[in-house]
């Protein structure tokens, strides 16, 4: 009898204690969910995305593992307005962030620099403005950073060059200036990848050009 009161007793707590603890997946549902609420969907292709769903995992244009977590957003020419939020860098496993081919504006937040399993980062062809954040540089996992045709300010970040296992970089057709780094992975890349950014002098030649470490050029 006893045995069967503390039995009754523990399961009472954990029942009590569960909808108190949120799971990752909703941890996640909701940073997506942050993201639909801060775009205009003309074609509809976010109407799936419902938060009172247990994970987003059943949603359109989202990918996840085994463990239900977030692996891919597959949001290219979608034909979203809007800006990114914030919340996206909770998506601690997501690998692939397609958002290519949109009207997303604003700047690009600095906290995808959180997203460390991030293998695809691809913003290119929106209207985003402001500097490239030089937390991408934590992005160790990195393979594609395309950032090109928008209008992005500023000098590229020379962390950047941390990325050892970056194979593209394209930021044409942009709006940035000072010098493009050399060193690291950018000793492959070539001068296509920095094309069509008036204000941009051309390669660094380390010991002889100087370079504005801020972001603000002159």
């Amino acid at each position: 009898m006893a045995l069967w009161a503390l039995l009754h007793l523990l399961t009472t707590a954990l029942l009590l204690s569960w909808p108190l603890t949120p799971t990752t997946a909703n941890l996640e549902g909701d940073a997506l969910f942050a993201l639909r609420r801060a775009v205009k969907d003309s074609n509809n292709v976010l109407q799936s995305w419902d938060p009172t769903l247990v994970d987003p995992c059943t949603w359109f244009h989202v990918t996840c593992d085994g463990d239900n977590r977030v692996t891919r957003l597959d949001l290219g020419n979608a034909n979203l307005v809007g800006t990114l939020v914030p919340e996206l860098g909770k998506l601690e496993r997501l690998q692939y962030l397609e958002l290519y081919m949109n009207n997303l504006t604003g700047s690009i937040p600095k906290e995808l620099g959180g997203l460390k399993s991030l293998v695809s980062l691809d913003l290119y062809h929106n209207n985003f403005t402001g500097s490239i954040p030089s937390s991408l540089s934590n992005l160790s996992n990195l393979n594609f950073l395309r950032l090109n045709g928008n209008r992005l300010t500023g000098t590229i970040p020379r962390k950047l060059t941390k990325l050892g296992s970056l194979k593209i970089f394209d930021v044409s057709d942009n709006d940035l200036c000072g010098t493009f780094p050399t060193s690291g992975p950018f000793s492959k890349f070539s001068e296509e990848s920095f094309k069509n950014n008036p204000r941009l002098e051309g390669p660094e030649l380390m010991g002889f050009v100087r370079y504005d470490t801020t972001g603000n050029c002159k």
